[in-house]
């Protein structure tokens, strides 16, 4: 069982009037907020997996003086707006399919499933709100403590779903990673002209994020 380290974030008043309202037996803090926590670097984003579909939060938030945004509401994501700052919370979900620019999703019951749709192993680690354990479904906590940037399952099968992918590996590559995953940079060779079907936009923006690294 791995524990979060003692931080700053956890213990934000937000985050405990949000776990109040929606349960900590139905919410997991998910992603880059566990990661960097690990890493011993800034948190600047947290988000939040919930059991609850996306009615039910808002409701919930409402009943406990939470004033919520539908940011992304057809994809399960809800926007709590807490007096530390935004916290999106987006319902479990499964990919019923894909076909490398979008997904059709399905809400979901079960935290493994969840993070079986997620990209790397490093991104794919949630925390209890109380607890602070650490659900972790896919070896992500040995692949961070290694700097190895993984893809969840099968690489390409993982790159096919989303092309963008290819793109996001060597952007994490830059800030994390050490010695680049072989699977990984195979994959990412094999299907490099794959990302001439997303959009510009796409692209550009993630090609920004990736430029301001190292």
């Amino acid at each position: 069982m791995t524990v979060l380290p003692a931080n700053e974030w956890t213990g934000r008043a937000g985050l405990a009037l949000l776990t109040r309202a929606l349960g900590a037996g139905n919410i997991r803090w998910v992603g880059g907020a566990v990661r960097d926590t690990l890493l011993g670097e800034p948190v600047k984003d947290i988000d939040c997996a919930t059991r609850h579909r996306p009615e039910a939060v808002i409701d919930r938030c409402r009943a406990a003086g939470i004033r919520t945004v539908p940011t992304g509401i057809d994809h399960g994501t809800v926007t709590a707006i807490l007096e530390d700052g935004p916290v999106e919370v987006t319902t479990l979900r499964r990919d019923v399919a894909t076909d490398g620019r979008r997904a059709t999703v399905a809400f979901a019951d079960d935290w493994r499933e969840d993070a079986a749709r997620r990209d790397f192993t490093l991104n794919a680690l949630y925390l209890h709100p109380e607890t602070l354990e650490i659900s972790d479904y896919f070896g992500g906590v040995e692949d961070l403590a290694a700097r190895r940037v993984r893809f969840i399952g099968e690489a390409e099968q993982r790159i096919r779903e989303d092309y963008l992918r290819i793109l996001r590996f060597f952007r994490f590559q830059a800030r994390f990673g050490g010695e680049p995953d072989a699977e990984g940079l195979a994959a990412c060779a094999a299907l490099a002209g794959t990302l001439k079907g997303l959009s510009r936009e796409r692209i550009g923006g993630e090609l920004l994020a990736l430029l301001a690294l190292p």
